[in-house]
C-alpha cells in the first residue's frame, strides 16, 4: 500500500510544501511572499464577462486588480458579456496561458476578491488527509531535494534504464530508455521497463506541476495494450477527474490528457532562459545563511554573490536579519557567476 507524507519547510520569503509518496517527492508547492494570491487554486471572484467566444466555447473574465481568466462554458450556459459572475479558480495561469476558472453562479456588484485560496498547510493535507505535516530541517532538506529532482530532464527506472520527461509548447514528451537494464528476453525487459515508467512518469508528472497532452515513446515493439492502459490509468489516477488515456499508436507512442492544475515548477524556479532566476538563487543563498546562523549562534556572516542576486537578496536579508539580528554582511562581487553562492563566517 502506498504512503503519503507531508512536509511544510517555512524559509524566510518563501514556503514550500512537498507531498512523499513511497518516500520520494511527488508533489511540490512554492509560495513566495512578494506573488499574488489571487490566482491560486481555490481563490474565489466576483468577476466581469468583459467578452464571450462562441465558437471556442469559452469567454474572457475580469478579475478585480485588472487580473484576468477564461471560463469554459457548454452551450446551454453561455454567460452574457458584461455580466458579473462569482467564480473560482481552478488553474492556475502559466507562462503565455491565462488562469482557468470554474463557474459558481450570478454575482452582483464591484469586481472582488472574495475569499483568499487556501494556505500551504491545508493544500498538503487535501492530498493526505489525517496525516500530520512535518516541519523544520527535516522539511527543508526533503523540500530541497524535491527541487532538485523536479528540474532534472532525465530519471533512473527502478530496476534499470531511465526516462526523460522534456515539456514543449504543445505537450510533453516522455521517453523511455532501456539502458543498462538486464533481462534474458528481450520483450519482457521491454514490458517492464515500459510497466515502470508509467508509474515513475506519473510521479514525477505531478512532481513537476506538468499536464496537458503527454506522449510516452514506449520501448521495444508489440506492446500489451490493455496492460498499459490498465497501468497507466492505476498510476495516473491521483491526477483524476479528467485524466484521458488514448491507445497505443502504431508508431509505439501512448498518449494521455492530464488536468493543468498549477504552474509548472520549472516556471517558478527558473528565468525564461532556462537557468535559476535571481529570486530562486536568492532563497538559495538565504537558506545556506541559515544553516550558518543556526551552526554558529551570535556568529557574524557574509554573504557574497554576484550583484543581481544580492539585488534580489537583499529584502530577504532584512527578513532574516529581522529574526536572528544584525549579524549578516551582503556583499555584492561582480567577480562572481550567478551561481556562485557564498557564506562564510566574518
Amino acid at each position: 500500500m502506498s504512503e503519503r507524507r507531508l512536509f511544510l519547510d517555512k524559509g524566510v520569503g518563501e514556503q514550500r510544501g512537498v507531498v512523499t509518496l513511497d518516500g520520494r517527492p511527488e508533489r511540490l508547492l512554492i509560495l513566495r511572499d512578494d506573488e499574488a494570491q489571487d490566482l491560486r487554486i481555490g481563490a474565489r471572484h466576483r468577476a466581469r464577462v468583459r467578452k464571450v467566444e462562441p465558437q471556442l466555447g469559452s469567454a474572457f473574465l475580469e478579475l478585480a486588480g485588472g487580473a484576468e481568466a477564461m471560463l469554459d462554458f457548454k452551450p446551454d450556459a453561455r454567460p452574457v458579456q458584461g455580466s458579473a459572475i462569482e467564480v473560482e479558480i481552478r488553474a492556475e495561469p502559466r507562462r503565455g496561458k491565462l488562469a482557468l476558472a470554474r463557474a459558481i453562479g450570478p454575482a452582483e456588484g464591484a469586481l472582488q476578491l472574495l475569499a483568499p485560496p487556501p494556505g500551504l498547510k491545508a493544500q498538503l493535507s487535501a492530498f493526505a488527509p489525517g496525516v500530520s505535516v512535518t516541519e523544520g530541517e527535516a522539511a527543508r532538506q526533503v523540500a530541497d531535494e524535491a527541487e532538485a529532482e523536479a528540474l532534472d530532464i532525465v530519471h533512473p527506472l527502478p530496476g534499470g534504464g531511465r526516462l526523460s520527461i522534456e515539456p514543449t509548447r504543445a505537450l510533453t514528451a516522455v521517453d523511455i530508455d532501456l539502458g543498462d537494464r538486464q533481462g534474458q528476453e528481450t520483450k519482457r525487459v521491454a514490458r517492464q521497463a515500459n510497466l515502470a515508467a508509467l508509474g515513475a512518469a506519473a510521479r514525477l508528472l505531478r512532481l513537476k506541476g506538468l499536464g496537458g497532452i503527454v506522449v510516452f515513446d514506449l520501448v521495444g515493439r508489440g506492446h500489451d495494450g490493455n496492460a498499459l492502459t490498465e497501468a497507466a490509468r492505476a498510476a495516473f489516477r491521483p491526477d483524476n477527474p479528467g485524466v484521458a488515456i488514448g491507445p497505443i499508436s502504431r508508431f509505439g507512442t501512448l498518449e494521455l490528457l492530464i488536468p493543468r492544475r498549477t504552474r509548472p515548477i520549472a516556471e517558478i524556479l527558473l528565468g525564461p532562459d532556462g537557468r535559476p532566476s535571481a529570486r530562486t538563487l536568492a532563497q538559495r543563498l538565504i537558506r545556506m545563511a541559515e544553516r550558518e546562523a543556526a551552526a554558529d549562534p551570535g556568529g557574524r556572516l557574509k554573504l557574497v554573490c554576484a550583484p543581481p542576486i544580492a539585488e534580489s537578496a537583499a529584502p530577504l536579508v532584512e527578513a532574516l536579519k529581522a529574526r536572528i539580528g544584525h549579524r549578516l554582511e551582503l556583499v555584492p562581487d561582480s567577480t562572481l557567476k550567478d551561481h556562485e553562492l557564498r557564506v562564510s563566517r566574518a
